[in-house]
């Protein structure tokens, strides 16, 4: 859909210090020999930056009608909290959308500036979805999750170096796994205060956990990286952790279909928990053996199983209930 002339729309494209900024004034997004109009700026992308930058993003009709930005490994999300909270939408992209877009363009994105045109001309075409934002309680919560991540990864590691270290390293190995996990202990009290001081997050964080196979891990990893959850349609949460399997068919020709993309965090904790769910879960339990007996393997098998208890989190977020139909999960 293109936007009228008094609508704006703006492209973004982010880098670890800098903000890549592209407001294009509506549907007259090029001048002479294709050039493209509009005004574009460099910004720091810090704090400062980012609230110099709202100001500039208005033009005479008002707000932009939409932002759009890549996913770029969390250094969008400052830009992205602020650009919400500020009231103007903002969409957070697959870097793969428009890669894809800048080619059917025929404009290969070789710089920051070219980058935030080819985004802001997307954002004007096609108008993505805005993305839901987390709250700063939530975005705080996001944090402490992702740095105890960290040390778990580390531990693991570690573990795995103790298993064949010669008596000369193992000593030091073995304090070292001391301090992460006195590391890991101190972020789980960090997330534990977060949560008791938030009423609302508390709330949220308790509904899940009385569906079979969803834990304390679980459902605050989902919480935390996947704010969407209970606003959007039931496949769609499915989809946003990469768990939604997408066709490969052109023409005659029938491709294997494969899930991809998504947001690891919770892909990897709702994978765990299906995992469980299997083992304990007497509904998910017969789907998982019906699938391996249909001849499916073993990881196809749980990554649809992946998708039953995020169905049922999905509604119990949206109704706000608890959960109290165990039969509801049979397929």
């Amino acid at each position: 859909m293109t936007g009228s002339a008094r609508e704006t729309h703006v492209g973004i494209d982010v880098s670890k210090r800098a903000l890549g900024v592209c407001v294009l004034p509506g549907a007259s997004a090029f001048g002479e020999a294709g050039a493209p109009r509009g005004e574009s700026f460099v910004a720091a992308n810090d704090q400062e930056g980012v609230d110099g930058t709202l100001p500039r993003l208005a033009k005479p009709g008002g707000s932009p009608k939409l932002v759009v930005m890549e996913a770029t490994g969390r250094c969008e999300r400052l830009a992205a909290t602020s650009i919400a909270a500020a009231g103007i939408s903002a969409a957070v992209i697959n870097p793969r959308q428009a890669r894809g877009f800048a080619e059917a363009m025929g404009r290969p994105a070789e710089t920051d500036g070219m980058d935030a045109f080819v985004l802001a001309r997307l954002a004007e075409a096609i108008e993505p979805e805005a993305s839901a934002t987390p709250d700063g309680d939530a975005a705080a919560s996001r944090g402490v999750l992702a740095r105890r991540r960290q040390p778990v990864e580390m531990l693991v590691s570690e573990g795995e170096r103790l298993r064949m270290a010669p008596k000369a390293l193992a000593k030091r190995i073995r304090a070292h796994v001391g301090r992460l996990g006195k590391e890991i202990g101190r972020t789980g009290s960090d997330l534990d205060g977060a949560i008791e001081d938030n009423a609302a997050f508390k709330a949220s964080e308790s509904l899940p956990r009385g569906v079979p196979g969803v834990g304390r891990a679980l459902s605050r990893a989902l919480l935390a990286e996947l704010p969407e959850l209970g606003e959007v349609t039931h496949r769609r949460p499915c989809a946003l952790v990469g768990a939604a399997p997408f066709n490969r068919d052109s023409g005659q020709r029938s491709g294997r279909r494969g899930a991809w993309g998504g947001r690891a965090p919770a892909r990897a904790a709702l994978y765990m928990g299906a995992l469980a769910a299997t083992r304990h879960n007497p509904a998910i339990k017969e789907f998982y053996q019906r699938l391996l007996d249909a001849g499916k393997p073993k990881k196809v098998a749980l990554v649809a199983c992946m998708g039953r208890p995020l169905s049922i989190l999905d509604a119990l977020m949206r109704d706000r209930s608890i959960w109290r139909c165990p039969h509801a999960l049979t397929p």
